[in-house]
């Protein structure tokens, strides 16, 4: 989100439009009554990046019935939206879900680390992973549980899982980097790393340096400039009432080993 953000810090200054951004610290609630403060000053138009499914939902009820655009990038709500620029999070779950089975051939042990619940990012790529898992008998969810998307987070809750079940452990599917990497520090502490895979999702830098290292064995990358850049102009050519798409669809790609340079110069 942060490089989502930055992007459209640089495309808002590329336009000369006017961009105020505020954070809701993850939260739902504040999230609803910021977008009631955007209305209130009578702003062109709103991108939202939802903190979750439902309860953001009136938010984007309220700006629609005053009139405004409201866009929202990189997560949904359950109340339609002007327009949605994003990603599949239910791909991503398939395609981080399917290089394990590849991996291990269709069988093993595998526990998944799920981002803030009720978040599309955390339902669409459990709903992704859980398909993929129904094709292949041999494999077992041992256990999934929510680290808010926080790598100290995922490490604890790693921590409890190899306690819990030890060396029965062959894959850790987390729904961002985040959480990997501290999945990936928890198993080199306890001296695991080696027989577990780990893959994450978004392709950050310290995701890429941990690929590189051999510590991390795979991602998926999100491609955050293009969520900016996109959500930023859809926005204004809503608020001038131009034609716009309404929704915007970036695809997900399979990071590893073999391809990692190209997505380094990203």
């Amino acid at each position: 989100m942060v490089n989502v953000h930055d992007e459209m810090v640089k495309q808002a200054e590329k336009d000369g439009i006017e961009l105020i951004t505020v954070d809701a610290e993850r939260s739902a609630l504040k999230q609803v009554e910021q977008v009631e403060s955007f209305i209130a000053q009578n702003v062109d138009a709103i991108i939202l990046n939802p903190a979750e499914v439902e309860a953001c939902s009136p938010a984007v009820t309220k700006a629609l019935a005053a009139g405004i655009p409201i866009i929202n990038v990189n997560s949904e709500t359950s109340v339609k939206p002007t327009a949605f620029v994003g990603s599949d999070d239910v791909e991503a779950g398939r395609i981080a879900m399917q290089h394990i089975a590849d991996k291990l051939g269709g069988k093993g042990n595998v526990v998944m680390i799920e981002g803030y619940m009720g978040q599309a990012g955390q339902l669409k790529r459990a709903q992704g992973a859980l398909e993929v898992l129904k094709k292949y008998p041999g494999m077992k969810l041992l256990a999934q549980q929510t680290a808010q998307w926080d790598r100290a987070k995922g490490m604890a809750l790693m921590e409890n899982w190899i306690q819990s079940y030890g060396n029965q452990i062959n894959a850790v599917f987390a729904h961002n980097d985040e959480m990997a990497l501290g999945a990936v520090r928890a198993l080199t502490d306890a001296g695991l790393k080696d027989k577990v895979m780990v893959v994450g999702i978004d392709a950050i830098t310290d995701a890429m340096q941990a690929m590189k290292k051999g510590t991390l064995d795979a991602t998926v990358f999100q491609n955050a400039q293009q969520q900016g850049v996109q959500s930023v102009e859809i926005a204004i050519k809503a608020a001038k009432k131009q034609p716009f798409d309404k929704e915007v669809l970036i695809p997900f790609q399979l990071v590893t080993k073999a391809n990692m340079a190209q997505f380094m110069k990203q």
